[in-house]
Order: structure tokens, then sequence, then C-alpha cells
């Protein structure tokens, strides 16, 4: 019998072998190496943290689904195990979610698939992002470069 409440998450630790955790207010700052394991950790760190603050369920959803694509195509465009650094912070305009990788030269592009093509198996990513991110934009950084979406609050 499990006796956890539905969307309980064991936090991860600040500093281990792949990932180094900074908590702000109201989100968290994660530099991590690209990999299925942080995936998971990151999804679940991004589910604990945003209905800690308040946010609702689709909410969530939405930013863990936006934060899985921007990780998805860093890892398609720098190689697994890729340093990134994943942010997830409230702000009062929304939920900001936003992922650094080291190489500016590779920017996300735009399959030219349409979101409802039963056929496709890929390329639909960043259209969800624009729907639910609109306005999200690409920024170089020291590091690299920084992709930056506004989820507005629900």
């Amino acid at each position: 019998m499990n006796l956890n409440p539905p969307h309980t998450f064991t936090p991860i630790p600040t500093a281990a072998l792949g990932h180094y955790l900074t908590p702000v207010p109201a989100g968290f700052s994660l530099h991590l190496s690209a990999s299925p394991r942080n995936l998971r950790a990151v999804r679940g760190l991004t589910e604990a943290t945003l209905l800690k603050a308040g946010v609702s369920p689709n909410g969530v959803d939405c930013a863990q689904l936006v934060l899985a694509e921007l990780y998805s195509n860093a890892v398609h465009a720098c190689g697994d195990y890729v340093p990134l650094v994943a942010e997830v912070e409230v702000g009062m305009a929304g939920v900001w979610v936003r992922l650094h990788d080291p190489d500016r030269s590779r920017m996300p592009w735009r399959a030219d698939v349409p979101l409802d093509d039963p056929e496709a198996e890929s390329g639909r990513g960043l259209r969800i992002v624009d729907v639910l991110a609109p306005g999200w934009e690409v920024l170089p950084t020291p590091i690299g470069k920084q992709v930056r979406c506004l989820l507005p609050l629900d």
C-alpha cells in the first residue's frame, strides 16, 4: 500500500553526480548533465516546486511538457550528457521555463509539420511550445544560449 499522496516528490540532493541544485524563492536553477535519469528528476522537481507555489495541475503539466521539449531539443542539437541549466520560476505573469545549453550556433527551428498531422512521428514540439508559451525566445548567454518561455497562469 502506498501511503504517499499523489504528487509527492523526493527532492534531489543539492549536489550529486550530474547535477547541482540552487533553490530560488519561487523556483529553482538546476545545472545538470542531460540523461534520462536527470530528465525524470527535473520533471519531478518542476512538479513539486510548482504545486507548492500554487500552480494548477494543468499549469504544472504544461511547464513539464515545455521543459521536456526544450531538453530534448538541446540533446538533439548537442548530444547526450550535454551540460544544461534548467530554470523554473513562478512570476507575476506566469511560469518561466528557461533552458541553457552550450552551443550558440545550433538554434531551435520549427519543422514544417502541422500539429494535427496523424502521420508525423516528430517535428511538432516547438509548435506545441508556441501554443503553450507564445513569444518564447532564444538569447545568447556567456555559456551558450538560453531558450526562455513564459507560460501564462491559468
